[in-house]
């Protein structure tokens, strides 16, 4: 951990467009400035936290959910179509296509 110490109205540049600032210090606590591209998200660790842990456990469901689903679907769709045979090498043959005489095979 890279630790700084920083007075009132100082401040610590990350990365090229993060900068945190001292905006006040009280007995039991400092408030701090964040300026921040919107596309950069930023939390309080206990928010973090707590978005980390929801956003497990929605996907932790929607993977049970899903494959619950596709089973479903794949049971469903073997049992109500037969398999078809394949159809025949000439009725795959490209229309105008290279046909194969007697003398070629």
């Amino acid at each position: 951990m890279l630790v700084f110490t920083r007075k009132r109205d100082e401040a610590v540049v990350i990365g090229d467009g993060v900068e945190v600032r001292v905006l006040r210090i009280g007995r039991d606590s400092i408030r701090l400035g964040v300026t921040a591209p919107t596309t950069v998200p930023v939390h309080r660790l206990e928010i973090y936290e707590q978005i980390r842990a929801e956003n497990q456990e929605a996907a932790k469901t929607l993977r049970s959910d899903r494959l619950s689903q596709l089973r479903k679907t794949t049971i469903k769709q073997a049992t109500q179509a037969p398999m078809e045979p394949h159809p025949p090498a000439s009725a795959t043959a490209e229309p105008g296509g290279p046909v194969a005489s007697q003398r070629d095979r």
